[in-house]
């Protein structure tokens, strides 16, 4: 077996990983996860490599879950490059993809036509931006996908098996178990992480515990850190809310559309329902986010016991929390005359794009207004410039002052710290033959790795080179 990391190598997004199995004297290739790497040129660049081989050749491609830097150049690898085969997720996961995949391809047209009025008008520097697929392929994509739900054994070839299990990190996020019998050798079970959740979080239940396995490809976005607890995250977050209110400002959190903005809704009505706020005015921003939401109340019976309360309390207290999803663009714009009182939720989460970017060009230059940055922020993206205390930001070509506060939220994160990750990894009942930490900028991924040596003693611990080959 070889498996190559084209991505998420030494960085956290563009999670690809290559594999190649010997079956029945035919070599099988097959991909888990095609994602979009983000954050700055040097990530628009790397989307337009091609791959080291055909994409025409690949069997069948697997995923972990909907987020983009996970799914989002399968259109592309489908539709420009000639990949033709199954693409296997669970139902959940499907039913984000209809709402990321089309909002990806909208979003890189509309960027791609607001350089051309600019560059009309003069007023456009730099490289053009290129849009990596369009919305009609996004729709033949679409056609491919085939769902397989947790627990459920597929059979991918003859001596190739694969099972979801629950990763606890986004509705339909998944553990993939891939069981290989190649010709010659001894059964093998590879586990791809995926994203792990972390657990006792807000919405999700618990990542699964896998007991077996002979490779273990583990994320490592938090590798390095722990997060707060959800008390001192709620008690920072009430602090924070209450003083920007009682000061007549706005609230901005940039939050991803899936995952990250119903959790912050979650926990904002749950914060009103026990007194810790009072009564909030809120406005999500995102129609990504808003059809994530519904989509989130169709799929209740996937939430936690204590999300659904807390929602089922919040339907019979409406008047509670004055939540308002935002529909069109004018209603957007109308938005960033709102002065103070207002929280506002917005895409797109690292800030580089979307309507979030609007809201920070409006609220960034008031001194009573709070910026909460509630995820991941990847080197070279707005919201890490934002992160690192810059003093202005260039937005739509004008400097734009920091004069907000602004407040990183660690707790509210979708993965596991590293106390979280060992504790997934202990489940293993025995050492894995090979472990490869990926998905995680190179502080992360080494220190993970080292505690993986040093507190679970597991020897053979790799932290992979992009477009490097291994054999396992």
């Amino acid at each position: 077996m070889e498996i190559q990391f084209l991505g998420a190598a030494g960085e956290v997004t563009g999670s690809k990983h290559s594999v190649e199995v010997m079956l029945a004297g035919k070599i099988r290739h097959f991909m888990v996860d095609y994602g979009m790497f983000q954050g700055g040129r040097e990530a628009a660049n790397k989307n337009l490599e091609s791959l080291p081989f055909a994409p025409k050749d690949l069997d069948f491609v697997v995923l972990t879950h909907a987020h983009i830097d996970h799914s989002g150049l399968l259109p592309r690898l489908c539709a420009q490059e000639g990949f033709a085969g199954p693409i296997y997720c669970t139902s959940a996961t499907f039913e984000l993809l209809k709402i990321l995949l089309r909002d990806s391809a909208h979003l890189q047209r509309a960027d791609v036509e607001r350089a051309e009025r600019k560059q009309k008008a003069g007023k456009w520097r730099g490289d053009m931006p290129i849009a990596l697929y369009s919305r009609e392929e996004v729709e033949t994509t679409l056609t491919q996908f085939e769902v397989l739900e947790y627990g459920e054994s597929i059979e991918l070839a003859p001596g190739l098996q694969l099972e979801f299990h629950n990763a606890g990190h986004i509705l339909g996020s998944a553990i993939a178990v891939i069981d290989v019998a190649e010709d010659g050798a001894q059964k093998k079970r590879c586990v791809f992480s995926g994203d792990i959740g972390m657990k006792g979080k807000v919405l999700m239940p618990d990542p699964d515990l896998i007991k077996n396995a002979d490779v273990v490809v583990v994320e490592s976005t938090y590798g390095d850190r722990l997060h707060r607890s959800l008390r001192d995250t709620e008690d920072e977050l009430v602090e924070v809310i209450n003083a920007t209110m009682a000061g007549h400002g706005n609230v901005v959190m940039p939050a991803f559309a899936v995952g990250r903005t119903q959790e912050i809704l979650f926990l904002l009505i749950d914060l009103v329902r026990r007194g810790r706020l009072s009564h909030l005015s809120i406005w999500v921003d995102s129609p990504m986010a808003t059809a994530a939401t519904h989509l989130t109340q169709h799929l209740f019976s996937h939430l936690d016991g204590e999300s659904q309360a807390t929602f089922e309390w919040y339907r019979d207290n409406p008047g509670s929390v004055d939540l308002r999803f935002i529909a069109d663009v004018e209603e957007s714009k109308a938005l960033n005359k709102v002065k103070g009182g207002a929280i506002i939720i917005s895409a797109s989460g690292m800030c580089d794009a979307g309507r979030i970017v609007h809201h920070l060009a409006s609220n960034l230059p008031r001194a009573q207004n709070a910026i909460i940055i509630t995820g991941f922020q990847s080197y070279g993206s707005l919201g890490r410039r934002l992160v690192d205390k810059v003093q202005k930001v260039r937005l739509f070509g004008e400097e734009v002052p920091v004069r907000a506060s602004v407040h990183t939220i660690g707790g509210l994160s979708a993965h596991a710290d590293q106390a979280g990750l060992l504790d997934w990894l202990k489940g293993f009942e025995r050492p894995p033959k090979t472990v490869f930490v990926v998905h995680g900028e190179p502080e992360s991924s080494s220190v993970l790795a080292q505690s993986i040596r040093e507190e679970l003693h597991w020897s053979n611990v790799i932290v992979p080179e992009r477009l490097h080959t291994y054999q396992c």
